[in-house]
């Protein structure tokens, strides 16, 4: 199989797995914290190993401009899942710059 073909296989199951599994946990997160709500271990875990599944995966997002949107969107959203997240525990005073 050539690259070509490797990346093309690898990037629906990719695709696949982001519009069943990932996405939806995603957004249930965005709207827990959108509630005042804190992240527990379970979701902190799951947000560590999509975040680690991005990194690894970034060679084939290189390889494949097409992705770049989609890429630059879910890690948008991881961050602003992580920032409010950090917001809801209180974190956000601490990091504030003193005035």
């Amino acid at each position: 199989m050539t690259d070509k073909n490797t990346d093309e296989g690898v990037i629906t199951v990719m695709l696949e797995r982001l519009r069943t599994q990932r996405l939806p946990r995603v957004l249930d997160l965005q709207a827990k914290v959108e509630r005042g709500e804190r992240l527990d271990d379970y979701d902190l875990r799951f947000l560590s190993e999509v975040l680690a599944d991005a990194e690894r995966a970034k060679p084939l997002f290189d390889r494949n401009p097409q992705l770049a949107e989609i890429g630059t969107k879910m890690v948008t959203l991881y961050g602003a899942i992580t920032s409010r997240a950090l917001a809801n525990e209180g974190g956000a005073q601490d990091l504030a710059p003193p005035r």
